[in-house]
């Protein structure tokens, strides 16, 4: 019988807003001489967090938690009144806000100025999206599926901003029964491309795949696509958080094994778990 073949995704992995926040807040502890907290978890990848901790890098869930030193502000963004309440008690802030987020953040209030009805493309509740309705005034809705737009008391103009780690085919979708329904949409498409090369290299790959392994945290947004997207073509697909989850048996049979991850998640962690398989398949 021929040996497996292991597969990792032609885009997988940490993007450049996680790998900028990541070097920041290691700067930061490696600076610093007054502790080091990130606000909530810099980025959706518990691993990631302890290591962080273990180098110094606390966790405050709120300013309050952060009585003095600095205080990184999560990948995903805040809305602004938090910074401003952390620098008016003397903290010093160190803005880790992803790049592209910001740009969602600038599109949202744009809109609104332009007089928009805005509609968030994504997860209520996320933070990334908390942190755009802090942008936008809170004069927005949050729209996760076509059902959602049901309970909205639509305007005569709509404006649309999109989570940076949703897929365009649900952009799609929540657009297209839109423009019936009013008189102008105005949409700023503000799907990151890095979110989606990986998801469409994911998609490439789980269709050819036996198995796939999507790596990466299991309270990651944008890894839980990834492992949905793959679970629609490929039916032995399986989210791990940690390589010691990585059952063997997984790979009776399997030729092609297919490995992607989510982009909170750094290159050592998808090595780690590739490295697992390949013992596990003799290889």
């Amino acid at each position: 019988m021929p040996a497996s073949v292991i597969e990792i995704a032609l885009h997988a992995g940490v993007c450049y807003g996680v790998e900028r926040a990541l070097s920041m807040a290691y700067a930061a502890a490696h600076d610093a001489a007054q502790p080091v907290h990130t606000l909530g978890p810099l980025i959706h990848n518990p691993r990631v967090v302890c290591e962080l901790e273990r180098e110094g890098v606390g966790l405050a869930d709120s300013v309050d938690d952060a009585s003095a030193g600095t205080l990184v502000i999560r990948a995903h963004g805040v809305v602004p009144q938090v910074i401003d309440e952390a620098r008016d008690r003397g903290l010093h802030v160190i803005d880790a806000t992803c790049p592209y987020v910001k740009k969602v953040h600038a599109a949202a209030a744009k809109l609104v100025a332009q007089g928009y009805q805005l509609i968030v493309v994504g997860e209520s509740g996320h933070p990334e999206v908390e942190g755009i309705l802090g942008h936008a005034g809170g004069a927005a809705f949050v729209v996760s599926n076509v059902e959602d737009l049901d309970s909205i008391d639509l305007c005569r103009r709509v404006g649309v901003v999109v989570q940076t780690t949703q897929t365009p085919e649900r952009l799609a979708e929540i657009v297209s029964a839109l423009v019936p329904r009013v008189t102008e949409v105005n949409v700023i498409n503000t799907i990151c491309k890095a979110t989606h090369e990986r998801q469409a290299s994911a998609a490439d790959l789980a269709r050819r795949a036996d198995v796939m392994v999507v790596v990466g945290g299991k309270n990651s947004g944008n890894t839980r696509r990834l492992a949905q997207i793959c679970s629609e073509r490929c039916a032995s697909t399986h989210h791990i958080e940690d390589d010691a989850e990585i059952d063997p048996a997984w790979f009776e049979g399997a030729s092609l094994i297919g490995i992607t991850a989510g982009a909170s998640t750094p290159a050592a962690h998808i090595e780690q778990a590739r490295s697992v398989i390949a013992r596990a398949v003799g290889l």
